[in-house]
């Protein structure tokens, strides 16, 4: 419905923060708060219930620009038979406008915003996909919490010169251009977010390991996952 915790819990009566733990399927609700939770969202309260074989493994590709999300999450999403999307391509559609404009005119948090509103409403059919994320999504902690709950996130890890060759290899000059310091920029920014981007459910790297190797070890970690799933049954 693409309503944020703030909202359901105004409409429900139940906090953000009890509403964000059974959202992650930590919380110990009763059926009378359930209830008002269906009440809340206008739905029957046995869809808020969802068995384990309902749910579909959707796929976020995190990290920097030029670790190989695009390539990777093309090819995964072909191998699993299965949409793949980009994340700031919608948030560009979205916007009527390209990221470089989008963030002159009305600033990152416009982005973030844009960015958390397009994956809630992406989510919400539980529709296995692939999604590459754009590189700043891990710094949005709700964001951030919203994939690692919802989905199997993978951090495609690289060291900067291949960032770096990559990016030029794109033909995008523009993070580079007459800026002497962009090497060192882009050192700083990986290990800022590298904390963050390691909280990843999966990590690759990308400097090391090929597409189709990226795409054999991600496919893997779902089948087995699946399996432990079925054992458990």
């Amino acid at each position: 419905m693409g309503w944020t915790l703030r909202e359901v819990a105004e409409r429900s009566g139940i906090s953000s923060r009890f509403l964000s733990d059974l959202e992650a399927g930590k919380g110990n609700i009763s059926v009378s708060r359930l209830a008002d939770v269906a009440r809340a969202l206008d739905v029957p309260i046995t869809s808020l219930m969802p068995s384990e074989e309902e749910q579909k493994p959707i796929v976020a590709l995190v990290g920097l620009r030029g670790g190989g999300k695009s390539s990777i999450g093309k090819s995964l999403a072909k191998h699993l038979n299965v949409p793949f999307l980009e994340l700031d391509h919608l948030i560009e559609k979205q916007a009527n406008l390209s990221l470089a404009e989008l963030f002159s005119l009305h600033g990152e948090s416009y982005y973030k915003r844009l960015a958390y509103d397009i994956l809630l409403k992406l989510l919400a059919p539980n529709k296995q996909m692939v999604i590459a994320t754009g590189g700043s999504v891990v710094t949005d902690p709700e964001t951030w919490q919203l994939l690692k709950r919802r989905t199997h996130t993978v951090w495609l890890k690289a060291t900067p010169e291949d960032y770096w060759k990559r990016v030029l290899g794109q033909g995008d000059t523009r993070p580079m251009a007459n800026r002497t310091s962009a090497m060192a920029e882009l050192r700083s920014i990986l290990t800022l977010r590298a904390p963050l981007y390691a909280e990843a459910a999966e990590t690759i790297d990308t400097s090391s390991v090929r597409v189709a190797e990226a795409v054999r070890m991600i496919s893997t970690t779902l089948r087995q996952k699946d399996e432990q799933v079925a054992r458990k049954k």
